[in-house]
């Protein structure tokens, strides 16, 4: 069993807002709404279901442990991210931990934020301080005991986590390295597509190779290039096209979590960078799923 559920950019905090600060440059709040789209930080944080503002949070995410409500990460001073400093901000991508230094839950993924760049990271800031402020109070988590004690995660990070930027491949193209930091970090792809052991940590002998207990306890498929379990069968073409359209080599469409992926996030990449993604996934070595 998981010991909680990365689903997408879960900032697992409740209740902090937003103080007021210098409008960023045009170009950051550009680059930032990119990263917004490429972290998936749109699906995860918006109670689509429940009519809910964008980014205003909401959304239940439910695991084995009980269930997350995403919080509302616009610059609303009372329900969002208010008080936050752009040091703050960062220090929650790269370390997983808020403002006072206690430690997020790793439904949060900061396990594959923390090798986002710092341009990226101050872009993505700059970007969420120009949506709209949204009044809705987060709500709290609902999780069975033990799980909803904080200092659990303290001990969950002194186990699993260690900060570490990502560090281009100089044996590998700029293409190939593009799309590893698209699937390893930015877009968080081995959060849901790979198996956990019985306190959450990530299998990292079977990365991408699918996860039997995913979000809402579907299961998700194996990513690697394996013939039988796998998508070994699919081009660069194909993979590219599904992350763009959701449609699969044999014509069928993407369901469940992927359609929001693909909807809110892959779809609205470059092709530079979708292509960058499905070099990367198909020079990775095949493993049979779980």
């Amino acid at each position: 069993m998981r010991l909680l559920v990365p689903v997408c950019a879960v900032l697992l905090v409740s209740g902090a807002s937003l103080a007021g600060t210098a409008a960023a440059e045009p170009d950051a709040v550009a680059r930032g709404k990119y990263v917004l789209r490429a972290a998936g930080c749109v699906a995860c944080h918006t109670d689509e279901k429940g009519g809910g503002t964008v980014l205003a949070g909401g959304r239940a995410l439910e695991t084995p442990f009980g269930t997350f409500y995403t919080p509302n990460i616009t610059p609303d001073p009372g329900a969002g991210l208010g008080g936050w400093t752009e040091a703050d901000f960062l220090q929650a991508l790269s370390q997983g931990r808020d403002p006072q230094g206690r430690p997020y839950y790793p439904a949060f993924p900061y396990t594959s934020y923390r090798g986002m760049t710092e341009q990226d990271m101050r872009d993505l800031w700059a970007y969420l301080q120009s949506v709209p402020p949204a009044d809705r109070a987060n709500k709290p988590h609902e999780l069975g005991f033990p799980y909803g004690l904080r200092f659990l995660a303290t001990v969950w990070q002194w186990l699993y986590f260690e900060p570490a930027p990502f560090r281009p491949n100089p044996d590998r193209s700029d293409v190939w390295n593009r799309g590893a930091y698209l699937v390893r970090h930015l877009g968080h792809c081995a959060e849901c597509h790979s198996p956990r052991g019985r306190l959450g940590a990530l299998d990292g002998g079977r990365e991408l190779a699918g996860n039997p207990e995913g979000p809402d306890g579907k299961k998700v498929p194996n990513i690697t290039p394996h013939a039988k379990d796998g998508i070994g069968g699919w081009s660069k073409t194909d993979i590219a096209f599904f992350l763009k359209t959701g449609f699969l080599p044999d014509g069928d469409v993407a369901g469940g979590a992927m359609e929001d992926v693909i909807r809110e996030s892959t779809s609205r990449l470059s092709d530079e960078d979708r292509a960058a993604i499905a070099a990367y996934v198909q020079s990775l070595s095949p493993v049979p799923g779980p």
